[in-house]
Parts: structure tokens; sequence; C-alpha cells
């Protein structure tokens, strides 16, 4: 008993494409279209050990050895491709994705194959259980961002490089609000987007992950920053729905310096 994975090219209207595979072979006694329950129970663990979105269809192709004449190995074959199809229906693998069952009849051995005949001819003697896979799906990897673009995924960072604080404030200062009137307009054009914002601290010590804010003296600067930036931009007609705010203290410094650590970022929540 054996699987392995099989990639095969095909050309559609010149796009090259491909179509994967995987085969798991059941062999047979000689003239025998039966099978053990150790057999059958490896197959069935085959199909459904693979991930059952993914599977198209199934094929399954019956063989013989190259004893014998061409009539009865095509009718020996097929009776061990159906024994099988038998099976697969018996537990649980729908008929429908099963599209083809066919004999091929015996496999003919070389002129110059000697050596390990009889081990040859039991290979050949043999059912194909093909599954035909659907490609996997494209992974998309969030990223990072200094605007709001025309198409983002979930999880998409827009770090605006102009909105920054002064140390210990939640207030907006002139250059924040001009970045802030460019970013609603985007927001107003690409009206699916939702969004939390985020609002960043620095230079607190490591037990401390909250700011303190000087205009409310109250320890939650980075909350207060992020409810700044939403403030705004609901009074820019960003529709409250599309929003939220959460302050993350100095849990995710940038690295690149102190005052890139006051800051506030949006991240997408969808699209």
């Amino acid at each position: 008993m054996r699987h392995f994975l099989r990639i095969l090219p095909f050309f559609i209207f010149g796009i090259v494409q491909a179509q994967e595979e995987i085969v798991q072979s059941v062999y047979f006694q000689f003239d025998k279209f039966t099978f053990d329950d150790k057999q059958a129970n490896e197959v069935i663990n085959f199909i459904q050990s693979t991930d059952s979105t993914r599977i198209e269809s199934i094929q399954i192709f019956g063989y013989t050895d190259d004893i014998g004449k061409d009539a009865y190995n095509f009718k020996l074959s097929s009776n061990r491709a159906n024994t099988i199809k038998s099976k697969l229906i018996e537990n649980g693998i729908k008929n429908k994705i099963i599209v083809t069952i066919e004999g091929k009849g015996r496999i003919l051995i070389d002129d110059d194959v000697i050596e390990n005949l009889p081990e040859v001819r039991s290979k050949n003697r043999r059912v194909d259980v093909v599954l035909n896979l659907k490609p996997l799906p494209k992974i998309e990897i969030p990223g990072f961002f200094t605007s709001v673009q025309k198409k983002h995924i979930i999880g998409d960072h827009i770090y605006l490089e102009n909105l920054l604080f002064e140390r210990g404030s939640s207030k907006l200062t002139l250059k924040s609000k001009n970045e802030l009137d460019q970013l609603a307009r985007l927001l107003l054009k690409y009206k699916t987007l939702q969004f939390e914002i985020q609002g960043h601290v620095c230079c607190t010590p490591p037990y401390q992950k909250e700011a303190i804010d000087k205009e409310t003296r109250k320890r939650q600067l980075s909350h207060n920053r992020a409810q700044s930036v939403y403030k705004y931009l609901a009074f820019k007609k960003i529709a409250k729905t599309r929003m939220t705010f959460k302050g993350y203290g100095n849990t995710v410094p940038l690295g690149k310096g102190q005052q890139y650590d006051r800051r506030v970022e949006l991240v997408i929540t969808k699209v």
C-alpha cells in the first residue's frame, strides 16, 4: 500500500496551470478482485485524512499483470476497480465525486525485464485511487502601509508618519490633524473598510505598560490618544460603526526611536 504526490502540467488557452493529484495503490492477489480489511481501511483512511475541501474528484483505475488474454484481463481489472468503488461508497464517500471507474486491463512488461519478474507482476495487479485536488488557497500576509490603499486585507496596519504626539499628551497637533484630514478623505472613498484605532506610548518602565496623560493626570495615555483620533475622524463624517479604538501602552514599540512610539495607527478589521 502506498501513496505519493504527482504534479501534472496541463494547458488552457495558453496559460500553464498545475493539476495536483495524490495516488493510493491497492494491490491484489493473482486472479483475484477481493481484498482484506486492512487494505480497505488504508484506502479509506487515505481519503479521509486528505483535506476534504480540496478534493475535487476521485478516479479509480484497475490493472492486471500481463498473464492471460486481453478480454479476461479487462474484465478482471474492471472488477477490481468496481470493488474499490463499492468499498468507498460503503464508507461514506459520495458517489458524485467518483468521476471515473475504469478497468485498463493488463500492463505489459518490457522484454528486457528478467530480474524480480514476480515482484514486477505483483505490483501491476492493482487499483490506483486518484484524488484530484483543487489548488491551495493563496495565503495573504497582512502588510504595513503609510496610507489607505484601494485594496486591503484584514490585519493590514496603516502607520501615518505625521500622526505623532507630544510627550505625555493625547492632544492632536496641527500636523496630525492635517494627516487625519487626508486619511478621512480616503476613508470616505473606501466606505467598506472597518478598522481599529490603536494608541501607543513610549518611555515607561517595563513594569508600567501605560503612561500618564498630563492633561487628565490618569494612566491611560495610549487609550486617550486612540480616542482623540476616533473623535476627530467621527467629526470628519467617518461612521462610528466602522471604528473601534484601544490603547496598547508600550507593548508594541517600533524600534525606531521614542518619538515614533508616541503614535496612533489603524489596523484593518473588515474589508
